[in-house]
Protein backbone atom coordinates (compact mmCIF):
# COMPACT_ATOMS: atom_id res chain seq x y z
CA UNK A 1 0.00 0.00 0.00
CA UNK A 2 1.42 2.81 -1.28
CA UNK A 3 1.07 5.36 1.54
CA UNK A 4 2.88 9.25 2.29
CA UNK A 5 4.15 10.16 5.85
CA UNK A 6 5.65 13.04 7.61
CA UNK A 7 9.11 13.01 9.20
CA UNK A 8 10.52 16.37 10.97
CA UNK A 9 13.90 16.39 11.76
CA UNK A 10 14.48 17.95 14.63
CA UNK A 11 16.75 20.97 15.41
CA UNK A 12 19.37 18.58 17.30
CA UNK A 13 19.72 16.88 13.78
CA UNK A 14 19.77 19.99 11.68
CA UNK A 15 22.56 21.73 14.44
CA UNK A 16 24.80 18.68 13.98
CA UNK A 17 24.51 18.70 10.18
CA UNK A 18 22.87 15.38 10.08
CA UNK A 19 19.98 16.51 7.41
CA UNK A 20 21.89 14.06 4.10
CA UNK A 21 22.85 11.45 6.10
CA UNK A 22 19.34 11.03 7.96
CA UNK A 23 17.34 11.54 4.83
CA UNK A 24 19.56 9.26 2.76
CA UNK A 25 18.40 6.06 5.15
CA UNK A 26 14.90 6.83 4.31
CA UNK A 27 15.87 6.90 0.60
CA UNK A 28 18.27 3.71 0.72
CA UNK A 29 15.46 1.99 2.29
CA UNK A 30 12.87 2.99 -1.09
CA UNK A 31 10.94 5.32 0.57
CA UNK A 32 10.67 8.71 -1.78
CA UNK A 33 10.67 12.17 -0.60
CA UNK A 34 7.69 13.63 -2.06
CA UNK A 35 7.82 17.45 -0.07
CA UNK A 36 10.71 19.06 1.56
CA UNK A 37 10.57 22.21 3.59
CA UNK A 38 13.51 23.69 5.39
CA UNK A 39 12.32 25.80 8.75
CA UNK A 40 12.21 27.64 11.65
CA UNK A 41 8.98 25.82 13.54
CA UNK A 42 6.67 28.43 15.02
CA UNK A 43 5.02 28.14 18.88
CA UNK A 44 1.40 27.79 17.09
CA UNK A 45 2.58 24.92 14.58
CA UNK A 46 4.27 23.20 17.17
CA UNK A 47 1.29 23.66 19.86
CA UNK A 48 -0.78 22.20 17.07
CA UNK A 49 1.35 19.33 16.06
CA UNK A 50 1.78 18.55 19.43
CA UNK A 51 -1.55 19.15 20.70
CA UNK A 52 -2.41 15.22 22.46
CA UNK A 53 0.65 16.41 24.95
CA UNK A 54 -0.86 19.46 26.24
CA UNK A 55 -0.96 19.61 29.83
CA UNK A 56 1.72 17.04 30.97
CA UNK A 57 4.89 17.97 32.36
CA UNK A 58 7.05 17.88 29.30
CA UNK A 59 4.70 19.71 27.22
CA UNK A 60 6.43 23.51 27.24
CA UNK A 61 10.21 21.80 27.23
CA UNK A 62 8.77 20.06 23.68
CA UNK A 63 7.49 23.67 22.39
CA UNK A 64 10.57 25.10 22.95
CA UNK A 65 12.99 22.35 22.02
CA UNK A 66 10.96 22.35 18.45
CA UNK A 67 10.84 26.25 17.77
CA UNK A 68 14.47 26.91 18.88
CA UNK A 69 16.73 26.63 15.82
CA UNK A 70 15.97 25.10 12.63
CA UNK A 71 14.19 22.01 11.07
CA UNK A 72 13.06 20.07 7.86
CA UNK A 73 9.87 18.64 7.66
CA UNK A 74 9.56 15.82 5.14
CA UNK A 75 7.04 13.73 3.42
CA UNK A 76 8.01 10.64 2.52
CA UNK A 77 5.84 8.04 0.63
CA UNK A 78 6.46 4.20 -0.44
CA UNK A 79 4.78 0.67 0.30
CA UNK A 80 3.44 1.00 4.19
CA UNK A 81 5.34 4.47 4.69
CA UNK A 82 4.44 5.00 8.06
CA UNK A 83 5.47 1.36 9.67
CA UNK A 84 8.86 1.52 7.93
CA UNK A 85 9.88 5.04 8.99
CA UNK A 86 8.79 4.13 12.10
CA UNK A 87 10.92 1.45 12.26
CA UNK A 88 13.57 3.17 10.68
CA UNK A 89 13.80 5.88 13.19
CA UNK A 90 13.68 3.56 16.28
CA UNK A 91 11.84 4.12 19.49
CA UNK A 92 11.69 7.65 21.16
CA UNK A 93 14.31 6.72 23.82
CA UNK A 94 17.59 6.54 21.94
CA UNK A 95 18.94 4.18 24.48
CA UNK A 96 16.11 1.70 23.73
CA UNK A 97 16.24 2.03 20.36
CA UNK A 98 17.57 -0.97 17.64
CA UNK A 99 20.99 -0.89 16.04
CA UNK A 100 21.57 1.27 13.45
CA UNK A 101 18.08 3.19 13.50
CA UNK A 102 18.36 6.31 12.86
CA UNK A 103 17.58 7.55 17.08
CA UNK A 104 20.31 5.04 18.07
CA UNK A 105 22.43 6.42 15.57
CA UNK A 106 22.23 10.00 16.00
CA UNK A 107 19.76 10.59 19.06
CA UNK A 108 21.15 12.46 22.15
CA UNK A 109 18.45 11.87 24.80
CA UNK A 110 14.88 11.18 25.16
CA UNK A 111 14.10 14.85 24.82
CA UNK A 112 16.54 15.32 21.78
CA UNK A 113 15.92 12.38 19.96
CA UNK A 114 16.79 13.56 16.24
CA UNK A 115 13.38 12.72 14.45
CA UNK A 116 9.71 12.87 14.45
CA UNK A 117 7.20 10.47 12.55
CA UNK A 118 3.54 10.21 11.82
CA UNK A 119 2.82 6.81 14.37
CA UNK A 120 -0.53 6.69 12.07
CA UNK A 121 -1.76 6.90 8.23
CA UNK A 122 -4.71 9.44 10.24
CA UNK A 123 -2.16 11.07 12.02
CA UNK A 124 0.47 11.49 8.98
CA UNK A 125 -2.58 13.33 7.38
CA UNK A 126 -3.52 15.47 10.09
CA UNK A 127 0.23 16.29 10.61
CA UNK A 128 1.22 17.09 7.00
CA UNK A 129 -1.81 19.20 6.95
CA UNK A 130 -0.09 21.21 9.92
CA UNK A 131 3.05 21.36 8.26
CA UNK A 132 2.47 21.85 4.58
CA UNK A 133 -0.76 23.44 4.44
Amino acid sequence: MNEKTLILLKPDAVERNLIGKILSEYERNGLTINDMKYMTASKEITETHYAEHKGKPFFNRLVCYLTRSPIVAVVVAGDNAVSRVRALNGTTNPADSGDNTIRALYGISLSENTVHSSDSVESAKRERAIWFN
